[in-house]
């Protein structure tokens, strides 16, 4: 938990403006992008993330750790190459200023979903995930955490196991999300994956 406060606090203060992207030249960028991510950002299928209304700040770190090889994505192999750091930054704001179109809950998983995004796991020392992605799961742009309500659950799964095993570490020197999500057994990523499709703005 130390760490994850000493992450945000780093994360807060370092963060400085960010020049302002063209959403109508992102768009255009965009075209490429919607077989996946769909034509407004809202992804048709859950294998893929739902882009829109996600954080500027957030959606240009993750295109430049992609196009550099710091995060791995497969399905995006060589999309980027040609992107230039002005691209990366109209293409966010384009997703930034879409509306994103949520979803629902399983019952099932509602209570232990909300227990864990909410209070986080003590006996585990889980942080609950109000801390950085906000009550409503809108994030925190400014300090470029993700905005998560309305989420595929599969694909908020995918993520949280990649965390877990170490796939994904792009997280920083804080590791905060490997640090959350490394003693998440499968069945409470499933319904805190549940639980965050279905938070509205």
């Amino acid at each position: 938990m130390f760490r994850i406060l000493i992450g945000l606090i780093v994360t807060l203060s370092t963060a400085c403006a960010m020049a302002d992207g063209n959403p109508q030249r992102g768009k255009e960028l965009s075209a490429v992008c919607a077989a996946c991510h769909g034509q407004d950002g809202n992804s048709p299928a859950g294998a893929f993330p739902s882009l829109a209304g996600q954080g500027q700040r957030y959606l240009v770190k993750q295109l430049n750790e992609i196009k550099s090889g710091q995060r791995a994505a497969v399905l995006m192999t060589g999309i980027l190459d040609t992107y230039s750091a002005q691209d990366m930054l109209d293409v966010a704001s384009f997703y930034s200023a879409q509306t994103p179109k949520g979803g629902g809950v399983d019952p099932e998983l509602l209570v232990l979903g909300e227990t864990i995004y909410r209070a986080g796991i003590a006996r585990k020392s889980v942080a609950a995930c109000t801390a950085c992605h906000s009550p409503t799961g809108q994030g925190n742009a400014a300090a470029a955490f993700p905005m998560l309500a309305g989420q595929w659950p599969e694909y908020t799964e995918g993520q949280l196991k990649a965390f877990r095993s170490g796939t994904r570490n792009n997280d920083g020197d804080s590791r905060m999300m490997r640090i959350s999500a490394m003693d998440l057994s499968d069945n409470e990523i499933a319904a805190v994956a549940s639980y965050i499709h279905g938070l509205k703005q």
